[in-house]
């Protein structure tokens, strides 16, 4: 695992969403698919994970403890909730913007040693997936798949 190269892939699709600043709102705000979030609602639940890496997992990593992740389905929903809440499209992509560069800026800042560092998530300490040891590094790789799925989400959208 590259780190420096893992960690700017993280930014590039923070540098990407600069394009959705174009939207007009009946985009922003209509689903990807029936029954699926919309563009705003995507952006929010995006910026929700990176929030709580920054407040929880990495404070727990440099502590010596396991990743700990919350029930996805209530965190999201919250996600959504502010999403729906009166925020701009401006403001949420800035806010997203701003949290995404904080979180590139501490994850530049740690020792390669605590990126690589083998933890657990919610107590498992493989990926059930892959077989691969869990660690900020890896869970950081799985979020750039992430946001490369939701990226092909709005990209549809866009078409």
């Amino acid at each position: 695992m590259n780190i420096q190269k893992t960690i700017s892939e993280y930014e590039q699709f923070c540098k990407w969403t600069n394009i959705l600043h174009q939207l007009n709102d009946s985009d922003w705000y209509r689903p990807v698919k029936e029954g699926k979030a919309s563009i705003a609602e995507i952006i929010a639940h995006l910026r929700n994970w990176d929030l709580h890496l920054i407040h929880v997992v990495i404070p727990s990593i440099r502590r010596g403890e396991g990743m700990e992740f919350p029930d996805f389905n209530s965190y999201n929903a919250k996600a959504f909730e502010y999403a729906n809440s009166g925020v701009t499209k401006d403001q949420l992509l800035q806010e997203f913007t701003s949290d995404r560069m904080k979180l590139i800026h501490l994850l530049s800042n740690m020792k390669s040693e605590e990126l690589l560092l083998e933890t657990t998530a919610n107590g498992v300490k493989h990926c059930p997936n892959t077989g691969e040891p869990y660690s900020l590094l890896y869970i950081i790789q799985e979020f750039i798949e992430h946001d490369g799925h939701h990226k092909k989400q709005i990209l549809g959208v866009l078409d």
